[in-house]
């Protein structure tokens, strides 16, 4: 499938800020099932654009901007190329050995409920691990409902857990979070998601886990739509949470009050090109 991706994230401030200093992970690479066949980032404020790779591998552009100005445009588009793998991702850059991604972070720190949760997925599948994952997977489609307003960049897997409620980042915080207390590595990716319902404007970016099974390697996980990654998916970046793969994260210097819109579409191209 030939998915194309616009996503803007602007800026507005009360006051005219005096500079801005942006990290973005917005920019997919190849691996197998995935080609970039064309990207573009376009930033409204007047900068240079450096492009990086940071330590897990995400491609990672980095400006400054500096004057007076209001408001500030982060917009990128393209294509990519996407192809079934039935959820396992290979040919991907790999630094780190696994065991690296069961590190618990400040947003995935496992507490007793869902220490619990991983206790309960164990139960039911035994030492087939997979099978685990997956249990977890239903578990969190079915338990954790779906809604922007109780949560926030700063909600912890724990916290949405307790909520029973969240976006997709709370669900995959709390996937991974089960995943690593039972001793599974796991991991966060960011990205978009091509919704076959024909709903192609989304509120932001789609997020998603992979855990590493013995034996099989890392397979992708979107407990959000209770599904493994497919065709439909488009990866970005990843992380061992939601902060190591954000797509936007900076500073500024100026300007007392902040808002943030995020659009995004997410469609198939050729049917772009039909209509």
């Amino acid at each position: 499938m030939r998915i194309r991706i616009s996503h803007a994230t602007t800026y507005r401030y009360d006051a005219p800020v005096k500079s801005v200093m942006q990290v973005l992970r917005l920019t997919p690479r190849n691996h197998d099932g995935q080609y970039v066949v064309s990207w573009n980032i376009d930033v409204s404020a007047d900068c240079l654009l450096r492009q990086q790779q940071d330590s897990f591998g995400n491609i990672t552009h980095i400006f400054t901007a500096d004057g007076q100005f209001g408001e500030l445009k982060i917009a990128v588009e393209g294509e990519v190329d996407t192809q079934d793998t039935n959820g396992m991702i290979t040919g991907a850059i790999e630094r780190f050995p696994p065991e690296l991604f069961l590190r618990e972070t400040p947003l995935t720190q496992a507490d007793g409920a869902l220490t619990q949760l991983a206790a309960a997925s164990e139960a039911v599948a035994g030492e087939r691990r997979l099978d685990m994952l997956h249990y977890l997977l239903t578990t969190l489609h079915r338990g954790i409902v779906f809604d922007t307003d109780p949560t926030h960049p700063a909600t912890t897997a724990a916290e949405a857990y307790a909520l029973g409620r969240g976006v997709c980042q709370d669900i995959t915080h709390i996937f991974i979070a089960a995943a690593r207390s039972a001793g599974i590595p796991a991991r966060y990716i960011g990205g978009h998601f091509y919704r076959s319902d024909g709903v192609t404007a989304q509120d932001a970016g789609h997020a998603w886990a992979e855990a590493h099974v013995d034996n099989l390697g890392w397979v992708g996980f979107d407990p959000a739509n209770g599904i493994c990654t497919t065709d439909a998916h488009v990866r970005v970046a990843m992380g061992l949470d939601y902060l190591g793969a954000a797509p936007v994260r900076g500073t500024r210097y100026g300007g007392t009050v902040e808002t943030m819109t995020v659009e995004v579409h997410v469609d198939q191209a050729q049917r772009q090109t039909q209509s």
